[in-house]
């Protein structure tokens, strides 16, 4: 017995896992935010995690989902992409956010004589404003669908017309990642999975997840990547605590701060006012390099907090003042009720741990 029990904690330990995760039920709030998702007063939650100071405190799994149950992430593995980049810039695979696009292309000549595409650069692509013309925010032009029924999804990409100069108009689309995962193979010389998986995931001790490839074998960058939510967990932590994980540097805390001030003003949008709560006072919505930045505020509170966030529901939370990190899955595809994680966190996580 004593035997199993060791084991037990080692496993623990291996995921990062505190034993104070056996005592969430003394969290009034929490225990009442479980009591309401497994009530169904909210609908389509598939999991909840709440890491403290690094310490997973809170862990459910609800609508038969479990932990080994891999997750669509959807768009909030854009924010992982980012992550790849300041990778791959750290390591000096790419120059600079400033390099142009064209660059890494040389068989694609028109990137080079089109007037607005060689003016491209890594940082309209990380900033959603590359000029292309597709919009997926409003959904006004979607170019994604097309762009999957396409047999090389990088070349799909960089071959659609433009319709405004690149770094003028944010415009919300997935093609933009998509091209990244082109850059950084052209510029490693390795496929966008080998490289995640040596620089980012394999560091973290995430073995476990699936991605989605195109026909020609390209790794899809602005979604639909599948990964377990104790490991969407730790990717928030590397970001919370600054690209550091297990004493190594993952990611330089420059490329952190940089791909995460979030000062593009996001026009008339705010998650709380489109979740239709009146939990909370509605606050602007800003982009980074794919990341977001939103106050919650309520008349008890306000926490201004970094997010990750997928079509559904799926978001990965950074407090940093409040040294917390938070992951929702759901199932909640195009619906507002993706967003009830807002009111969520603004009635029972964030008082809890607020100071």
């Amino acid at each position: 017995m004593k035997n199993n029990f060791a084991c037990v904690l080692l496993l623990l330990n291996i995921f990062g896992i505190s034993a104070q995760i056996q005592h969430k039920a003394q969290d009034p709030l929490l225990h009442q935010m479980t009591d309401s998702i497994s009530g169904k007063h909210y609908t389509g939650i598939h999991s909840v995690l709440i890491s403290k100071n690094n310490q997973l405190v809170y862990e459910e799994y609800f609508n038969g989902y479990k932990r080994d149950s891999l997750h669509d992430s959807r768009s909030s593995f854009k924010s992982i992409t980012s992550l790849l980049v300041g990778i791959a810039i750290d390591k000096g695979f790419i120059k600079d956010v400033n390099q142009k696009v064209y660059t890494f292309f040389p068989e694609n000549p028109s990137l080079k004589t089109d007037k607005f595409k060689k003016l491209l650069t890594i940082k309209n692509l990380l900033e959603m404003k590359s000029g292309f013309d597709c919009e997926e925010f409003n959904d006004t032009k979607d170019c994604e669908e097309e762009m999957s029924a396409s047999k090389n999804w990088v070349d799909y990409a960089l071959n659609l017309p433009m319709k405004d100069k690149p770094g003028e108009i944010w415009s919300y689309t997935s093609v933009d990642p998509m091209i990244l995962s082109g850059v950084i193979s052209k510029a490693t010389h390795m496929s966008i999975m080998d490289f995640a998986k040596k620089y980012l995931f394999e560091p973290l001790g995430i073995s476990s997840y699936k991605w989605t490839l195109d026909p020609s074998g390209n790794g899809m960058t602005g979604g639909s990547f599948y990964i377990l939510p104790v490991d969407m967990i730790k990717l928030g932590q590397l970001v919370k605590d600054k690209g550091v994980w297990g004493h190594q540097q993952i990611v330089s805390k420059k490329w952190i701060a940089e791909s995460t001030i979030c000062d593009i003003a996001i026009p008339d949008f705010s998650n709380m006012k489109s979740s239709r709560s009146k939990a909370g006072d509605p606050q602007p919505a800003y982009y980074g390099y794919y990341w977001y930045r939103e106050t919650i505020k309520t008349k008890d509170l306000q926490e201004n907090v970094l997010f990750a966030s997928g079509n559904g529901g799926q978001f990965i939370f950074i407090i940093e003042d409040l040294n917390l990190t938070v992951v929702f899955t759901q199932g909640n595809y195009g619906s507002y009720k993706g967003k009830q994680a807002f009111e969520i966190m603004a009635k029972y996580i964030l008082p809890n741990f607020k100071k």
